[in-house]
């Protein structure tokens, strides 16, 4: 069944039964009930041993990789559920890249995924924070210009980002971006 139905009991309306008459009733206490009850049946088919994708937030508003216009992925992953830690938290096995990140996760932040190691495609390798978004980055300067103000100059850079919010392009100083990024300009 469709996780719509699943999660309310009933078929998705479409617009075109928009347009029916009559009284509708609100949703009462007994609708919420069911729903809370088939939530949790959702979370009990969770067990260990199972496969899981962790959802990764983005950093700030749409993110992009590769090629222009192609979203990040919103879950990463195949991790093992190795332990289930209270009511709603499972203890996952992460890989060695993600060393950094606490290991428990809320049942909101899994999805359960059927894996077969056979069948796996090798992705590329995504960095993310502590925080499970994308750390901004810069991929390349594209040009350079001084820019004159009243007393000095200001060397600056136009730099190509990757996972930026807004335009992946901006015009940034110099001497700032080589404190933080000095392979950039190696």
């Amino acid at each position: 069944m469709a996780p719509y139905e699943a999660l309310y009991g009933a078929p998705c309306h479409t617009p075109t039964c928009w347009t029916e008459l009559g009284e509708k009733p609100l949703a009462g206490p007994e609708i919420v009930a069911r729903t809370e009850k088939k939530i949790r049946e959702i979370r009990e088919h969770l067990k260990v041993g199972d496969m899981v994708m962790l959802k990764v937030s983005p950093w700030k508003g749409l993110i992009r990789f590769g090629k222009k216009g192609k979203p990040s992925p919103r879950f990463i992953g195949h991790f093992r559920i190795s332990q289930r830690v209270g009511a709603v938290a499972y203890r996952l096995e992460l890989p060695e890249e993600l060393r950094g990140i606490h290991n428990v996760f809320h049942v909101s932040y899994l999805r359960k995924t059927l894996f077969d190691e056979s069948q796996r495609v090798p992705l590329p390798k995504y960095e993310i924070d502590e925080k499970l978004r994308y750390p901004e980055q810069p991929e390349k300067i594209l040009d350079r210009k001084v820019r004159q103000l009243r007393n000095k100059k200001i060397n600056m850079v136009k730099i190509q980002w990757r996972y930026h919010k807004g335009s992946d392009v901006t015009w940034e100083a110099e001497e700032e971006m080589k404190a933080k990024y000095p392979p950039l300009f190696a």
